[in-house]
């Protein structure tokens, strides 16, 4: 299964954010659809059935760790051409902290991390077409310019909410080889954040 742990935002949230990105949303960009919108915490990629007891029992444990924080979404940035997205603002000491902790549950369980960078919380709204798996500037037409979605964005301030889950996350990658397809996400399993 393909595995990644999440702070899924609240329906009340994603509403508020569709409000702002539905206006800007056109076809020179492939957005990502509301069941994508969520605060990736660690991803795992591909793990076997024979781990998920132990990662379970290790993520279980990071959630009842953890005390409930407050969040809301903030703002817009975007990784240079390629991605759009909005950030959040609030208690963001415990959002890494939550982080490390879903990383460090992934990597006593045995499975293969990338290289741990600074948690930096960011829930990607839309890509550029042109940047498809390819790499280098050889494939199909140029990048759109993200500047415009960017100044449209800017300004937006979501209201703020209790996070006080953390869901490790299934994403079925699509097989009909449609351009544009999103991935489809199931929350597999859900732990309350608790301080013993």
């Amino acid at each position: 299964m393909r595995l990644f742990a999440a702070v899924l935002p609240p329906e009340e949230a994603v509403a508020e954010l569709a409000a702002v990105v539905d206006p800007v949303h056109d076809d020179r960009l492939t957005w990502t659809t509301r069941a994508g919108w969520h605060f990736t915490l660690a991803f795992m990629g591909e793990v076997g059935d024979d781990a998920l007891p132990e990662l379970y029992s290790r993520l279980e444990r990071a959630a009842h760790r953890t005390a409930p924080f407050a969040l809301r979404l903030h703002g817009c940035g975007h990784f240079g051409d390629r991605a759009l997205w909005t950030g959040a603002a609030g208690d963001l000491e415990a959002m890494r902290l939550l982080a490390d902790r879903a990383d460090a549950a992934a990597r006593r369980a045995g499975i293969p991390m990338e290289q741990h960078r600074r948690y930096t919380p960011h829930l990607t709204l839309a890509r550029n077409h042109a940047h498809g798996h390819g790499h280098g500037h050889g494939h199909g037409r140029a990048a759109t310019p993200l500047r415009p979605y960017l100044d449209a964005l800017a300004g937006f301030e979501g209201t703020a909410w209790q996070v006080d889950t953390l869901s490790l996350v299934r994403s079925h990658l699509p097989v009909s080889g449609v351009p544009g397809e999103q991935p489809r996400y199931e929350t597999v399993r859900a732990w309350p954040l608790r301080t013993p």
